[in-house]
């Protein structure tokens, strides 16, 4: 198999978890949330059945630290459209919260799409006060960001799935990740002081993860975070390769999804 068949392949591939309700989810696309000379930026919001729906619900902001033109080139697709952000949508959506999934020039118009959701939550259907972020790989140092500017408050938990964390003291590893595989990283210089120290964060490890050092910045940022006494929940997935939510059709890792579908219900709707 190709390079190229390779890559389309992994694009298709959606969470190895399903659960009732996800056929009913309700799809709007292609909302506009900022105007550029390039075109519209737009986002995809799943929202829940018609049966478990309210007024205002809480929204989960599936968080991208990839340029989508860049992805795109190399993938052939928007990060929104890829298997993992429908399917993931179609979760959020079937547990009664609201899934955005997005477009952007450049990772930072994450901060434009969530000042949208703010201004525009009525008509949306969201609860501005409850919005959670969701971030794997290297899109989670574009999550964390968005944390440390604390977006008005509005920002209530944050799940983070076998990511590039914060490089901490002396540590230069995600700055070369970030490099290698040409994901932002805006938390440069910043420390786990930077964070909101009341906002609760879901972690999850995966312990067979070969993407270079990527666990070591899980273990030193789980480390500080604990010795700060901040509210972290951690799951280690031992057995668990990189995006085990794609690849590994197990049932830990369906279980991991559930308690991360579990952390943000409880948060968001609690």
């Amino acid at each position: 198999m190709s390079q190229e068949s390779e890559r389309a392949q992994m694009m298709k591939k959606t969470a190895v978890l399903e659960i009732p309700g996800m056929d009913a989810v309700i799809l709007r696309r292609d909302i506009e949330y900022q105007a550029t000379d390039a075109g519209a930026l737009t986002f995809d919001l799943y929202a829940p059945p018609t049966s478990a729906a309210v007024a205002r619900a809480p929204a989960v902001v599936f968080v991208s630290g990839y340029p989508d033109p860049g992805f795109e080139s190399v993938f052939g697709c928007k990060r929104k459209e890829i298997g993992q952000s429908t399917s993931w949508g179609r979760l959020v959506a079937a547990s009664g919260l609201v899934g955005i999934n997005y477009t952007n020039r450049e990772p930072s118009d994450l901060h434009a799409l969530l000042e949208h959701l703010r201004q525009n939550a009525a008509s949306l259907g969201i609860d501005e006060r409850r919005i959670g972020l969701w971030a794997c790989s290297g899109n989670v140092p574009m999550a964390l960001s968005a944390l440390m500017r604390g977006a008005s408050g509005s920002l209530r938990c944050a799940a983070l799935c076998y990511g590039f964390m914060l490089d901490l003291g002396a540590s230069t590893r995600v700055a070369e990740a970030a490099a290698q595989f040409r994901f932002v990283n805006p938390c440069a210089g910043k420390s786990i002081d930077d964070l909101p120290p009341e906002l609760p964060l879901f972690i999850a490890r995966a312990g067979q993860d070969r993407m270079p050092h990527l666990n070591e910045t899980i273990d030193d940022f789980v480390a500080g975070a604990l010795a700060r006494n901040l509210p972290v929940t951690l799951v280690n997935h031992a057995a668990a390769p990189h995006a085990f939510d794609l690849l590994d059709d197990s049932e830990a890792s369906r279980e991991t999804i559930r308690s991360i579908l579990g952390f943000l219900r409880l948060h968001l709707l609690g």
